[in-house]
């Protein structure tokens, strides 16, 4: 199992990092990036602290790899791209964007500027534009198909409509209390309530592995 989007108490988590990776290690989560919310008032800390956390667990070799990101909150659509240009200087290795979620007053506008500077995963898009699904699709964008309550809601909408235009989808539980983490059954059956058949449930947690693979090589 794999999980991209979470968070600790360097945002609005209830864990730290440490407690956070060994609850994971336990749901038999391979992967695990930490994506706490960030602008450009606290990204400057957040980001090197995960990275010297990261480094210092993923050298014990523990059988979970941790991977230092970030997840862009609430930045108005305008400043997106310089807010990932800013993360990704600061040694995030994955950056996350949240989008246009149903629950709550995200700017209009965010989930095309999130697909337009190249994010690694726009975040629980909600109902999101077919215009901005094919972009995704056109940028190799990953779009989230969430765990989180209240931004699971529009699942079968974003699901329905990567299937449309082609675009790439990623499960996440973007977890901020214990509970919310999920072992490789529960991820799959929240993503077969989206509409998708069994195999296709395997093949975006797949897309998980392959994503976290091609940021490791990148350099964590």
């Amino acid at each position: 199992m794999v999980d991209l989007h979470t968070h600790t108490t360097f945002s609005d988590g209830v864990l730290i990092p440490s407690e956070l990776a060994r609850r994971a290690q336990v749901k038999g989560i391979k992967f695990l990036a930490i994506t706490d919310h960030g602008d450009f008032s606290n990204m400057p800390i957040i980001v090197p602290a995960l990275v010297r956390v990261c480094q210092k667990i993923n050298a014990l070799s523990l059988g979970i790899t941790l991977i230092p990101g970030i997840e862009i909150t609430h930045v108005p659509p305008p400043y997106i791209a310089e807010a990932v240009h800013l993360a990704r200087e600061l040694g995030a290795k994955i950056v996350v964007v949240h989008g246009e979620t149903v629950v709550e007053p995200v700017a209009p506008g965010t989930n095309k500027a999130a697909i337009e500077a190249g994010v690694d995963v726009l975040a629980h898009p909600g109902l999101i534009s077919p215009e901005d699904v094919a972009l995704a699709a056109e940028t190799g964008v990953y779009l989230e198909v969430s765990g989180r309550k209240g931004h699971s809601f529009t699942n079968g909408h974003v699901v329905a409509l990567a299937k449309k235009y082609g675009a790439k989808l990623v499960f996440n539980t973007d977890s901020h209390v214990p509970s919310d983490l999920m072992d490789h059954s529960m991820a799959k059956r929240v993503i077969m309530g989206a509409g998708l058949s069994e195999e296709e449930a395997e093949e975006i947690i797949n897309n998980g592995y392959l994503l976290a693979k091609k940021i490791i090589q990148g350099g964590v």
